[in-house]
């Protein structure tokens, strides 16, 4: 059985060790795009792992995580812009990029849905949604590992 990979070990030019098997990854990511450096590793494993042959069954945004789902979010020019990346990344692969309602809601990350049921204006960037723990935990007990980033 191949060794499972730690987000330090993940770069593009490295291959995800997993025996050649196509594997079914579900990611959890708790750290803000700001932060040390957690949603950058899940994105660039994201990355890795759809190069490689395997599926991205989803990626979940949980606590400070769901801050990269901020449409309005702003990258400073000497940064990478993770919201477009995440994006992007989505387009390419079909992978469900799923935002925790609960954190989301506390921190001001609203769909067009909630927006207009708190009567505040929606804040979620395309093609992120909202979705419950239960939406996470099938992700998970649909089989392949599951891995989190943070900070």
């Amino acid at each position: 059985m191949g060794s499972n990979p730690t987000p330090s070990a993940i770069s593009p030019e490295r291959p995800i060790p997993c025996d050649d098997v196509p594997m079914n990854f579900t990611l959890i990511v708790h750290s803000t795009p700001d932060a040390g450096g957690g949603a950058h590793s899940a994105l660039r494993f994201a990355e890795a792992a759809h190069r490689n042959g395997h599926h991205l069954q989803q990626v979940f945004f949980y606590h400070d995580g769901v801050m990269n789902a901020l449409a309005s979010r702003v990258s400073p020019q000497d940064e990478s812009e993770l919201l477009t990346a995440w994006q992007s990344l989505a387009a390419s692969t079909g992978v469900q990029l799923a935002v925790c309602i609960a954190a989301a809601s506390r921190r001001g990350v609203l769909d067009v849905g909630e927006a207009e049921r708190l009567e505040r204006f929606a804040t979620l960037a395309p093609p992120f949604e909202l979705a419950g723990l239960g939406q996470l935990i099938e992700a998970v007990m649909d089989g392949g590992p599951c891995i989190t980033f943070v900070d």
